[in-house]
């Protein structure tokens, strides 16, 4: 076992997470690598509130970029990428901070991949037949029906993640969990959260950060991927904000509409985020709010990555 912890950074859209991750470098040697299955895409920067790219030349971060619009990015490939960006890190006395809000690969590095089988392509037509002819809300409806455990974890948006559900349930009856086998991290591993106290807080911030994302180009960035040519169901036009972007440039929304179903449609993310993590006990709360919450929560994590190493010397 390595003396230098895996961190955790966690927390819903827009709680502090990346204002936290710089100034925890100004108290540490860290290496960040991204936990976001929207910015892994190249050309879509503002709709992602990724870093920008003087920050990124301050602080690098790991997986941000990595691939286009048209390409796909599973949670296994995550694990894969992940696994080698901690061990680089390691290897130069960095701590590795994960950060981000993609709940299901932060679950799926810590605990393993459910041992599902391989993609049956038959079915896979067929369901993309029954996507484009009755909709999304029908294919969601049939998998809440024969794996509601399933189709909980999942949001009601997420074509890829739907399809890939019910293409495993009709060919084994359910989706398996987890195997039981070891964790995937072989070191500590301490898990944060950042998140405002208050409901509102967090609320006012999305709204804020999603007109903020609309004067900086948002609309622009959408046409841009719009015109891509991507199918239907290819992941990226389902991000939130680009999606409702989409309905905007496409007149099925008014400018006000956009605003609205933009702003709750990432309440309705945050709001699953905190879901999943309220579940896990071993998460550490750290509040957001206030001018000097980056800096207040940047030391706890400093202090307890401390007390982790000093432990782990100590025996």
């Amino acid at each position: 076992m390595t003396g230098v912890p895996v961190v955790f950074l966690m927390g819903p859209t827009g709680a502090g997470k990346t204002a936290t991750v710089f100034a925890l470098s100004r108290l540490l040697a860290i290496e960040v690598i991204s936990v976001d299955a929207a910015q892994i895409y190249r050309g879509l920067d503002i709709g992602t509130a990724k870093p920008t790219l003087a920050e990124r030349r301050a602080l690098p971060h790991r997986l941000i970029d990595i691939r286009s619009v048209a390409e796909s990015y599973s949670a296994a490939a995550f694990c894969e990428d992940a696994r080698g960006a901690i061990d680089a890190a390691m290897r130069r006395g960095r701590v590795p901070v994960l950060a981000g809000g993609s709940s299901f690969y932060f679950r799926a590095l810590e605990h393993g991949l459910p041992d599902v089988p391989a993609a049956d392509t038959a079915i896979r037509a067929a369901l993309m037949i029954e996507l484009a002819e009755k909709g999304l809300p029908a294919l969601y409806a049939e998998l809440a029906r024969r794996d509601p455990r399933r189709a909980g974890a999942i949001a009601p948006t997420d074509p890829q993640r739907i399809v890939r559900a019910l293409e495993i349930v009709r060919t084994v009856g359910r989706v398996p969990e987890a195997a039981a086998a070891p964790r995937t991290l072989h070191c500590p591993l301490l898990k944060f959260a950042v998140n405002p106290r208050e409901r509102g807080e967090l609320h006012r911030r999305i709204g804020l950060r999603f007109r903020h994302m609309l004067t900086r180009g948002l609309i622009e960035e959408a046409a841009w991927l719009f015109a891509q040519d991507l199918p239907a169901g290819a992941p990226a036009l389902r991000l939130v904000g680009y999606r409702q972007a989409g309905e905007y440039l496409r007149g099925e929304i008014p400018y006000n509409g956009l605003v609205e179903q933009g702003s709750a449609a990432t309440r309705q993310l945050a709001k699953r985020q905190l879901t999943w993590l309220r579940a896990d006990p071993a998460v550490r709360w750290l509040d957001g709010a206030g001018p000097r919450a980056p800096e207040v929560c940047a030391a706890m994590i400093r202090d307890a990555v401390g007390a982790v190493q000093d432990d782990l010397y100590a025996g």
